[in-house]
């Protein structure tokens, strides 16, 4: 490091120099103290590590450790107290002490590092220390000492060299771990992998206490938080945010008291990035977007204050090799962004998502015209139309060249700087695979609001036709035929009067019994009237409920009905609706055209990811494209959910693009699903709900009902089309959870599970209906490009990189039992590989 660097920072970086005997510290000899510990006592008397140790951004010759001490008798988690600056010790050894992980018991063997280290209450008694000189892919394990007390032993790997053939790595990444709901045994999983390292890709705190999202269920082992200062997200009471660097800070030190968190930095080195819970939720720059809370003049509110408090807590608590000036005023005094080399196999790239990232396009504070306030997130970030996007952001390029800016200047995510860095960085890799270490995600994720729309209208209509057909079956002309009654409703569902609706299905049936085709009894039912559109559903409904009646779940009379209800329903009224839009006769008999006008048009679901940035993914894909840069793929948290997919050149172009590199998207550690924010937010849109969730009410003997939200939000976004089979699988999980809640031993909860899924199979409910509308969401087509999605998970994701191929498992977590984490962690495992030379991912 540079001495006047180092200086600048008041001798909170430290570094030292391993040899094989001792080590060179800043000039001095070996076991010399470090600068700024000249003038400290040496630690005396019983103290402890509250939060533990923890190790980051290993390279091929250096890495960074850290460790906090505070007196026994100090609160863990409350400022350090200002009396305790004095000098601690680090050990560092290359020989195996695995043995000792987990506990404080002495390092053995001989020390390649053994300084004395500043302990300072103006940095709250945090060290950061960084070890060059080191050998390159090779296990080291450390120990700090504070008086009489040791620290749990550490343990990191170093990278391998830049010039090193490397047969294979193995990581896992991580994200959005939220204390203050559901549970951290993801951890416990993580934990007992063999890896070289871990990336953390951001919301590794939150910065809220108290709010909408954090007031479900959460393990009893994590209490309840209290910000030191705190300010009120709304008027002088319900839920606060961090805003002072005591807040920030004591964020950090409650999280890391957690011994699963605290096992996981004990055990592999970290190379962490921040997301926008680090400082505020969806935060652009310096500024914050929480809903209601903008200038007097209706722009965000801009907190340069509160993002250096939330940087130098970062900074004071990351083990990463980054910098921090303290001297300059602006917010952005911290460079995290960053890259390192992993032998010819890997280079992994960081970047900063946050930091340098202009407002979203269309601004939170922007002036809804229909109410005269501002949109807040709907119409702004989220359910964004997207013809108005692209109107607006070629709107602010154009600005931002009139002014002489560079076009992407006002509708970036990198900043103008760091996307160079990031074009130059993957330009000139040579190792095989290029990781981008990347915080929000890259997939295009668009609804056809169309068409979506007109599956609602549909699935609304299907009771009322059900109704009718019943009705029509008992009439004594009928005489309780399903299929003809299913026929006759089809045909006066297509605008045939009632006579010619029940001459034309008569005529159909007669030809059915008669052993007539299909082209024969729509022949009949022409004869007797019907046009052609009317024949078409009137034989095709009263087929499919013939089918059923004789398929291999014998159909009771309820579940034909359910057949020929639907059949009608999107066999004719989902196809009028397209065709016709707004105009179409089932719009007006809904009555709900003016409300549903705004939603016949194509949505992006998520304009905070990189689908609000289009024209800077554009310029980046280009880049890959246009260099002929292959191997990239992105590992991705943020959006509490699981996809895999292929990015595009343009994703607006014929067909979707070109695909160049791939996203792997991670769940959550513990933070509530993006299906759950997304079925809570459209709970409030009436019809829109059925998009997303389905509620079912499972009744379980000496339980009571189980309430069951299951997931359509997958099959909306272009997961493909379940069997009876895999919806059940799918909802497995949250089966188990939910019986988890009634308090049924965790023992039984899988054999119970299983019972409860048989017996969903026979209702007509769940196999004829919920089957149904997720097959006609299936069939709306949106997302091509995305391969796997489960927006309805927590976890994590292992990853094993070879040089002919990258494999991801993405390790779904069961919830939780009572009130603590599951002892079986992993509910199920998706695989997404990805080989060498090709961007695609396939998935088992």
């Amino acid at each position: 490091m540079d001495r006047r660097q180092f200086l600048k920072y008041g001798s909170f970086i430290t570094v030292s120099v391993a040899s094989g005997a001792g080590l060179v510290a800043c000039g001095g000899s070996s076991s010399a103290p470090a600068d700024g510990a000249t003038d400290l006592p040496l630690a005396s008397g019983a103290w402890k590590f509250p939060q533990s140790v923890a190790s980051g951004d290993p390279h091929s010759d250096s890495i960074m450790l850290w460790t906090r001490a505070v007196p026994a008798s100090a609160d863990g988690v409350a400022p350090a107290p200002s009396a305790s600056d004095s000098a601690i010790r680090l050990v560092m050894t290359a020989v195996d002490n695995g043995a000792a992980l987990g506990g404080s018991s002495a390092l053995s063997g001989a020390t390649v590092v053994d300084i004395k280290l500043p302990l300072q209450s103006q940095y709250d008694n945090t060290v950061r220390h960084k070890v060059t000189g080191l050998n390159p892919n090779t296990v080291y394990y450390y120990q700090f000492v504070a008086g009489d007390t040791r620290s749990n032993v550490g343990r990191c790997k170093t990278a391998p060299a830049a010039d090193a053939d490397v047969a294979q790595l193995q990581f896992a990444y991580m994200t959005c771990q939220d204390w203050s709901v559901n549970h951290w045994g993801a951890m416990t999983s993580i934990a007992g992998e063999n890896l070289d390292f871990i990336v953390h890709l951001g919301d590794y705190i939150y910065e809220t206490v108290g709010e909408s999202f954090q007031v479900g269920a959460v393990e009893s082992r994590h209490d309840a938080l209290t910000l030191p200062d705190g300010a009120f997200k709304s008027g002088a009471s319900g839920a606060k945010y961090a805003t002072t660097l005591a807040d920030y800070r004591y964020l950090y030190k409650k999280y890391r008291t957690d011994a699963r968190l605290q096992a996981l930095h004990e055990r592999f080195a970290f190379i962490a990035i921040w997301d926008d819970h680090e400082f505020s939720d969806d935060a652009w720059g310096d500024a914050q977007t929480y809903d209601g809370t903008f200038n007097a003049d209706g722009s965000d509110l801009h907190q340069t204050g509160r993002r250096r408090n939330a940087n130098q807590a970062w900074f004071e608590y990351m083990p990463a090799d980054v910098n921090l000036d303290t001297a300059t005023t602006s917010f952005q005094n911290i460079k995290i962004y960053r890259d390192f080399q992993f032998g010819k196999l890997m280079q992994l790239v960081m970047t900063d998502e946050r930091l340098y990232r202009a407002d979203h396009v269309i601004p939170e504070s922007s002036i809804n015209p229909a109410t005269g306030l501002p949109l807040g997130r709907i119409g702004s970030r989220y359910l964004v139309q997207q013809d108005v996007f692209n109107a607006v952001e070629a709107q602010k390029m154009a600005g931002s060249t009139t002014i002489g800016l560079e076009p992407l200047a006002t509708v970036t995510m990198l900043g103008t700087t760091q996307r160079q860095w990031w074009m130059d960085k993957m330009k000139a890799a040579t190792s095989t695979w290029k990781l981008w270490g990347n915080e929000v995600s890259l997939l295009r994720m668009g609804l056809n609001g169309m068409d979506a729309i007109a599956t609602l209208l549909a699935l609304n209509a299907v009771p009322t036709i059900a109704a009718s057909i019943g009705s029509t079956a008992a009439a004594p002309a009928v005489g309780g035929k399903i299929p003809l009654a299913a026929a006759i409703v089809a045909a006066a569902t297509a605008g045939a009067t009632a006579a010619l609706a029940q001459a034309g299905g008569t005529a159909a049936y007669v030809s059915y019994v008669t052993g007539g085709t299909a082209a024969a009894q729509g022949a009949a039912a022409a004869a007797a009237g019907l046009n052609a559109a009317q024949v078409a559903i009137t034989v095709a409904t009263m087929n499919a409920v013939i089918d059923i009646s004789h398929g291999v779940l014998a159909a009771t009379p309820a579940q034909q009905i359910a057949v020929g209800a639907q059949t009608i329903a999107f066999g004719y009224i989902k196809p009028d609706i397209q065709a016709k839009k707004i105009e179409s006769p089932f719009v007006a008999a809904s009555g709900k055209k003016a409300a549903l006008a705004p939603f016949f048009a194509r949505f992006l679901l998520n304009c905070d990811q990189w689908d609000g940035y289009n024209s800077e993914r554009k310029a980046l894909m280009g880049h890959l494209k246009s260099n002929s840069i292959s191997n990239v793929v992105a590992i991705t948290g943020d959006i509490h959910a699981f996809f895999a997919g292929t990015v595009s050149d343009d994703f607006d172009a014929t067909g979707g693009g070109t695909p160049v590199m791939v996203d792997l998207v991670s769940a959550g550690i513990s933070s509530d699903s993006f299906f759950s924010y997304l079925r809570d937010a459209a709970a409030a849109l009436g019809d829109i709900a059925a998009l997303v969730s389905y509620p079912l009410a499972i009744p379980v003997t000496g339980l009571g009902t189980l309430s069951i939200s299951i997931n359509m939000l997958d099959y909306t976004m272009g997961k493909a089309a379940p069997t009876v089979d895999s919806l059940l699988e799918q909802i497995r999980v949250q089966v188990r959870g939910a019986l988890g809640a009634k308090g049924l031993p965790e023992a039984q909860l899988d054999a119970t599970a299983s019972a409860v899924l048989a017996g969903l199979q026979k209702s007509s409910d769940f196999s004829v209906s919920l089957l149904a509308l997720a097959q006609q969401l299936a069939g709306l087509g949106n997302n091509p490009w995305i391969k796997h999605l489960n927006t309805d998970a927590q976890g994590f994701t292992l990853v094993t990189l070879t040089p002919g191929k990258l494999v991801a498992q993405f390790k779904q977590v069961n919830k939780l039992v009572g009130g603590n984490a599951p002892t079986s962690v992993v509910a199920r495992v998706s695989t997404a590989t990805v080989t060498a030379g090709s961007a695609a991912v396939a998935i088992s």
